[in-house]
């Protein structure tokens, strides 16, 4: 029984690692459609960037409705596309309300989803270190 644990190990670790991504690439490109639609962000954008936005937002979210099992590489990939699109856009946006948005800008990358999960250092205590 441990050695078909191990013999598992690696493939489940591969699987955490894709839905993952995938988790990361979904939470990005709903966050992204969730500042698109507040009112402060929908009213100081450009027309031509909001539509190249929404148009990039809605194709990311119709790839993940199609490709339910892509690989890790695809995903990341998707969501570098996707922010290869919405970072200009929304640094521009950024820069013309001279700041960032309520609550900080999320994410390393400044946006959601800009970090991949457990990137950031969390420096608070763990359990065993409570107790």
């Amino acid at each position: 029984m441990l050695s078909e644990a191990e013999k598992y190990k690696e493939e489940d670790e591969r699987e955490a690692a894709r839905i993952g991504a995938k988790n990361s690439l979904e939470s990005y490109a709903y966050s992204l459609r969730n500042t698109l639609s507040d009112e402060k962000v929908d009213e100081k954008l450009d027309a031509s960037d909001k539509e190249k936005l929404k148009k990039g937002i809605d194709e990311t979210v119709d790839w993940l409705d199609h490709n339910t099992t892509a690989t890790k590489e695809e995903y990341e990939d998707r969501q570098k596309e996707l922010e290869g699109v919405a970072n200009p856009i929304m640094m521009k946006f950024y820069q013309s309300t001279g700041g960032a948005p309520p609550g900080g800008m999320p994410g390393a990358g400044g946006f959601p989803g800009g970090a991949p999960p457990g990137a950031g250092g969390d420096d608070g205590p763990t359990v065993e270190e409570v107790d």
